[in-house]
């Protein structure tokens, strides 16, 4: 796996996957920033978001379950002190769908947390304190 950033201008960049997909990340306003990107830890926020939730989709479709939509909402606490570092990460999803089993949601949510998501493994091993929830629509 690949990546490339090249400095734009101020304190923005353009990051490149290998892949071939780009996004401006950018600073806040504070440090130089023109807001015209998220910031490198959001990045980090949604890659786990986006992981944890391709695990629970590809883990309920084994399943056969009927899922209509998965929505997943993060919130994180930071050091006070520099680097600034997640210290607590709760992840919160939202799934509906039809004659959805809850258990099999809640086992497949508690799969990616402990076995599948890479990021969600990353993370713990650095100390953050990861927890999950599920609600269903």
């Amino acid at each position: 796996m690949k990546a490339s950033i090249s400095w734009h201008r101020d304190v923005s960049f353009l990051a490149e996957s290998g892949s071939g997909h780009a996004v401006v990340v950018d600073g806040a306003p504070e440090h130089g920033g023109r807001n015209i990107g998220p910031r490198p830890m959001e990045l980090i926020l949604m890659g786990l978001g986006t992981c944890a939730s391709f695990d629970v989709i590809a883990i309920l479709k084994k399943q056969r379950q009927e899922v209509a939509s998965c929505e997943c909402t993060l919130e994180a606490e930071r050091a006070d002190a520099v680097p600034s570092v997640f210290t607590k990460i709760t992840i919160n999803f939202q799934i509906s769908g039809n004659n959805l089993d809850e258990s099999k949601v809640e086992r497949a949510v508690a799969l990616s947390a402990e076995k599948y998501c890479s990021v969600s493994k990353m993370l713990e091993e650095a100390g953050v304190a990861l927890s999950h929830r599920v609600t269903f629509a």
